[in-house]
């Protein structure tokens, strides 16, 4: 609970300075959150504080954004993500059999060591995601200029052939910071896609987030979100692999060409409903006539100048 000094002011415990710290940091824009924390550090000047609040926030921000990190003394990229985590500060990633040590706060590689067998899928559904990979790999290279991407088992990865039911997440993240030019954003994409071999069909869940954020004389944040379903028939590891990369490139191709629809009318339908169309006094200002509100004129009367 919040005291109070001397002059009446309020002073905040400890507790509530965190909490309050893990909000700034938790809502930083995408690519921002070391600038945001360098200013609370400053505002906060209680490094104990400022610890307790960058140790919770950074793993739930560095997760949430899917942010990609280099592992140092090999060629590929870790994506930190829920899907991949195997401790709080361990991540899987299976295309190169590696394990990423992660320091949040700075957002850095650490360390790198292999793999253990039980982290890693099983043989058969291993080539199910390894021909996943192939085809996730080509579609984002193509579509996403800086984009990553992976696809990790998130449930049944020990399936040990037909007959077991399995799951995949395809992860797709692609990010361009500028903050010289005043602009961040992101692009994020999870596809949930279960592999039902009782039915024979995979069912594919999808969500899409962007965002972007200008802050070039002024402060306009965009945040949106986009959730989608489909489905087609279990095949051969190959034909799965197209399939599904098919249904992403066609619900992705179709949700950013709604996006840059809607923008396009935002000057003349969302910005005009923002405004009020009718002053409080419920009559138009009368542009034609504005001299009966002569600011001077009444004022001059008021004081009796120039009589």
């Amino acid at each position: 609970m919040a005291d109070y000094g001397e002059c009446g002011e309020v002073e905040m415990s400890d507790e509530q300075k965190k909490e309050i710290a893990k909000w700034f940091l938790l809502n930083s824009p995408a690519g921002e959150i070391q600038y945001v924390a360098k200013d609370l550090r400053s505002v906060l000047s209680d490094e104990n504080v400022f610890n307790e609040a960058a140790s919770e926030a950074f793993p739930v921000y560095n997760k949430s954004h899917m942010i990609c990190i280099e592992m140092p003394g090999t060629t590929g990229d870790v994506l930190v993500t829920s899907f991949n985590e195997l401790d709080k500060n361990e991540y899987l990633d299976p295309r190169t059999a590696n394990v990423a040590v992660v320091d949040h706060v700075k957002q850095v590689c650490s360390a790198v060591r292999p793999a253990a067998d039980e982290e890693l899928s099983s043989a058969y559904v291993e080539e199910f995601r390894c021909a996943m990979d192939n085809e996730i790999l080509k579609y984002v290279s193509e579509a996403y200029p800086k984009g990553v991407c992976s696809v990790y088992c998130a449930n049944g990865k020990d399936a040990e052939g037909p007959g077991f039911d399995f799951e995949f997440a395809v992860v797709i993240s692609a990010a361009r910071h500028s903050p010289q030019n005043f602009c961040n954003g992101s692009w994020r994409s999870t596809w949930n896609i279960e592999f039902k071999d009782d039915i024979q069909i995979l069912e594919v869940r999808g969500i899409l987030q962007v965002d972007a954020h200008y802050f070039e004389e002024g402060n306009v944040q965009l945040d949106a979100k986009h959730e989608c379903k489909d489905s087609t028939i279990f095949q051969s590891p190959e034909d799965c692999a197209v399939s599904i990369t098919n249904i992403i490139r066609h619900h992705e191709t179709e949700y950013l060409t709604s996006l840059q629809a809607s923008y396009t009318k935002l000057p003349d339908t969302t910005f005009k409903d923002l405004r009020r169309r009718l002053p409080v006094t419920r009559t138009l200002f009368p542009w034609h006539n504005t001299s009966q509100f002569s600011l001077s004129r009444d004022v001059t009367k008021e004081l009796g100048i120039g009589k």
